[in-house]
C-alpha cells in the first residue's frame, strides 16, 4: 500500500487533513511483517486505518450499530480498489502477554460485558461467523488429532459444543487481542459470531505459561482467579451450574490444546517444542474428560 493510497482512503473516509497525518503501519512483533492496520496520527488525535478482513465489519455491523465499551469505536467505512478499509478509534493500551491480575480483571470485565449482553440472543446466531461456521471450523481441527484417546475427547467436545448456550464470542482472543489501557478493550474481531459462550475465556487462559520468557505469561493461580471470576460474574447468573461449567471449560480448553497438535500433524512440524507440550495438556485433560464414560 502506498503513501499515496493511503491518502485516498483517508479522504474517502473524511478524515481532516489527510494530506499531511503522519501514517504508520502496526507490525507483528513475532516476525515484524506489517499488517494491513496502520496508524494515523495527526498530532492532536489518533485513530487506526484496518483493510477490512474476515467478518469484521459484520461485527460491527451485526453487533456493534452503537458504541460498546469493550470494542474500538467504528468511525467510517469506504471502498478502494475492490476493497473495504475502515477507520476506528485509536485505543491506547498494552496487551495481555504480561499478565497481571489488575489489568486481568479489567480484560474478563470487557467480555463479560460483551457476552452479558448478548447472551441468547439466537436471532444472531448467523451473523458474522455463524454458529454453523463455527461448527464446520471445529470439526475441521479433529481430523488430524492421530489418537483414540484425542478422538474420543474430540468427539465429546463435539457433543457439547452443540449443545452449550450462545453468545456473543471474539473466537480469537488471545492475549494480544486484549488491550488495556484507561479501559480493556478487545480488537481484532474479524472472527466474532454467536458462539458457546466458554470459547473465548479458554482461548485467554489457554496458552499461558508461567515461564518468565513465554510469550504470553500467566501463574497458575491467575489463571484459576479468572476462571472463579468469569463463572461468578458472568455464568453463574446464567443459571449454570459450577461443575457444569468446569466440564465445559475443560471440553474447550482441550480444544485450544488440540490446536497445536492439528498443525504439527498436518504439517509435518511435531518437531516444535509446543506440540509435545499441548499434546501432554490435551492428553491430561481428555482424561479428564472421559473419567468414568463407557
Amino acid at each position: 500500500m502506498t503513501a499515496e493510497e493511503l491518502r485516498i482512503i483517508l479522504k474517502k473516509l473524511g478524515v481532516s487533513g489527510a494530506e499531511s497525518v503522519s501514517v504508520r503501519a502496526f507490525t507483528s512483533d513475532e516476525d515484524g511483517s506489517e499488517y494491513a492496520v496502520w496508524l494515523v496520527d495527526s498530532g492532536d488525535e489518533k485513530e487506526v486505518l484496518k483493510r477490512a478482513k474476515g467478518h469484521e465489519l459484520e461485527v460491527y455491523e451485526s453487533f456493534f450499530t452503537d458504541r460498546k465499551p469493550y470494542a474500538p469505536a467504528l468511525l467510517g467505512v469506504c471502498e478502494y480498489d475492490g476493497e473495504r478499509y475502515f477507520l476506528t478509534e485509536y485505543c491506547p493500551g498494552d496487551d495481555l502477554r504480561v499478565c497481571d491480575r489488575e489489568r486481568l480483571v479489567m480484560a474478563l470485565d470487557a467480555l463479560i460485558t460483551a457476552q452479558n449482553e448478548f447472551w441468547g440472543h439466537k436471532e444472531l446466531s448467523h451473523a458474522a461467523v455463524g454458529f454453523d461456521m463455527a461448527v464446520k471450523a471445529v470439526t475441521e481441527r479433529g481430523k488430524y488429532l492421530g489418537s483414540p484417546l484425542l478422538d474420543e475427547a474430540y468427539a465429546r467436545f463435539l457433543e457439547v459444543f452443540e449443545r452449550t448456550p450462545l453468545t456473543l464470542c471474539h473466537d480469537d482472543l488471545l492475549p494480544v487481542n486484549v488491550l488495556v489501557g484507561d479501559r480493556a478493550v478487545l480488537i481484532d474481531w474479524e472472527c466474532g459470531g454467536m458462539h458457546p459462550y466458554p470459547e473465548s475465556i479458554a482461548r485467554l487462559i489457554a496458552h499461558g505459561r508461567e515461564e518468565k520468557d513465554a510469550f504470553f505469561y500467566l501463574t497458575a493461580a491467575d489463571r484459576g482467579f479468572a476462571i472463579e471470576y468469569y463463572y461468578n460474574c458472568l455464568v453463574k447468573k446464567h443459571g449454570i451450574a459450577y461443575d457444569e461449567y468446569i466440564e465445559t471449560l475443560d471440553c474447550f480448553l482441550f480444544y485450544e490444546y488440540c490446536e497445536w497438535i492439528m498443525l504439527g500433524n498436518r504439517y509435518g512440524n511435531k518437531g516444535d517444542e509446543r506440540y509435545g507440550y499441548y499434546t501432554r495438556l490435551a492428553d491430561e485433560t481428555a482424561r479428564k474428560m472421559l473419567r468414568g464414560r463407557t
